[in-house]
């Protein structure tokens, strides 16, 4: 094994096991402290532009519309999320942020912004493009592995 895989190696794995734990300390504070970092993705899935449909939210978030409904509920109750029925067609719901959602929102993006700045602090123009390349296929890998792991998992129900 050389040295770079290495170096890669545990970079990645102290990353991974770190971040959700570090993003939860860092976003999960004084107003927010009622929701969880799930939640707060689910705000940031939301955004704050335009409500967004049910069925939109759960594909951003790769989870099952059940899993998103128990969530969206915790968070309708906690005033960060509010329901509005389509009125051309009443099946559709859309969700939007309240004041107190936008705050959130607000918050967790700011967390990211510092974390971006730390990440690419120093570097020029063509090492955040070097950066950038590795992180996109990086994402790349998870995304395919996700798929065909969805695959293996499908076949396996089917036997």
């Amino acid at each position: 094994m050389d040295n770079s895989y290495r170096a890669l190696n545990d970079v990645l794995v102290d990353l991974f096991n770190d971040i959700m734990d570090i993003e939860q300390d860092a976003i999960i504070t004084g107003e927010f402290r009622d929701i969880t970092n799930n939640d707060m993705h689910i705000i940031e899935a939301v955004g704050i532009g335009e409500p967004q449909n049910m069925s939109s939210i759960a594909k951003k978030m790769s989870v099952t519309m059940g899993t998103l409904t128990t969530s969206m509920n915790n968070l309708v109750k906690k005033d960060y999320v509010l329901r509005e029925r389509s009125e051309a067609d009443r099946r559709v719901v859309y969700i939007r942020l309240t004041k107190k959602g936008v705050r959130a929102y607000r918050h967790h993006a700011a967390f990211h912004r510092e974390m971006i700045d730390a990440v690419v602090k120093g570097m020029d123009e063509e090492e955040k493009q070097v950066l950038i390349t590795a992180l996109v296929q990086l994402k790349g890998f998870f995304v395919k592995y996700r798929k065909d792991h969805k695959r293996v998992d499908k076949k396996s129900k089917e036997k």
